[in-house]
């Protein structure tokens, strides 16, 4: 704090001025704490702060796990593909001769052996009657021939319904396993998908782990980079609260002779001088 004052003084006419200057400064102790901890804090303001690089967590292995089998292409194509052909031949009229039963020759070649012999007893009966190739003999052959007729064609007819039955159970089991193949081949691509979907959930939380432990080490270093600014504050609070007292230095001017006045008044003492040693 500055204080300005001035006076005069009349002698010889002149004027002259006093300068007073009053300086207030804190106690000698506390001025020299402060200006130590501005020069503390001016030193660390020159000082770069090595500020860390923000990282990413990598990806984890079960990620990468998941990510390659998320491009295997192809999961329950196999059971996919056996499943079409398996619907495919089902859905085509069956193959009904190869169920036939590969004995069935051998069955009509009996029925016919076993007539034959009727007809050849039947005649040889006729025969001895005395009515070889009378109208009893012709009727009786006829009812021989259309009963082995008739046997065979029941065996054929039994032969092929048991054949139309394999058959169709073939071209049912055939459905059956084309859909069977087709729903494992879905289930397949279910599973290896909530395979995905858990690789990736569980890497995902890996992740996220170890992005926290980096953005831990982080702040960790950053807190120690600004660890000396917050001392500094720290003693800045403390300095701003503490009691003050001041000093006053006071520099008073005294004030000096003015060389005009001084002249005028020796002049107009020589003429008073000179009025009074004139003659009256």
């Amino acid at each position: 704090m500055s204080i300005f004052g001035g006076g005069s003084s009349g002698g010889g006419g002149g004027s002259s001025t006093g300068t007073q200057t009053s300086i207030a400064r804190e106690a000698p102790g506390v001025e020299a704490r402060k200006l130590a901890l501005y020069d503390q804090a001016a030193g660390l303001a020159k000082t770069p702060v090595n500020l860390p690089g923000i990282q990413v967590a990598p990806i984890t292995p079960l990620e990468q796990a998941g990510i390659t089998q998320a491009g295997t292409t192809g999961v329950g194509s196999s059971a996919a593909t056996q499943g079409i052909a398996s619907l495919q031949a089902g859905q085509q009229a069956p193959n009904i001769s190869q169920f036939f039963n590969p004995y069935q020759s051998y069955v009509t070649d009996e029925i016919n052996r076993q007539a034959q012999m009727a007809t050849n007893q039947l005649s040889a009966q006729a025969v001895g009657a005395g009515a070889f190739g009378g109208g009893r003999q012709g009727i009786a052959q006829a009812e021989l021939q259309r009963a082995r007729l008739a046997q065979v064609g029941q065996a054929q007819a039994q032969g092929f319904q048991t054949a139309l039955g394999a058959a169709q159970q073939q071209r049912a089991q055939q459905l059956a396993t084309g859909q069977a193949f087709g729903q494992a081949g879905l289930q397949q691509q279910a599973m290896s998908q909530a395979d995905i979907n858990q690789q990736m959930q569980a890497g995902a939380l890996q992740r996220g782990i170890g992005q926290q432990a980096l953005e831990a080490q982080r702040q960790t270093e950053l807190q120690r980079a600004y660890e000396p600014y917050q001392r500094i504050e720290f003693l800045k609070g403390i300095m701003t609260n503490l009691p003050t007292t001041q000093s006053t230095l006071t520099a008073t001017t005294a004030p000096g002779s003015n060389p005009l006045a001084q002249a005028a008044g020796t002049a107009l003492g020589g003429y008073a001088a000179y009025n009074m040693m004139q003659p009256r």
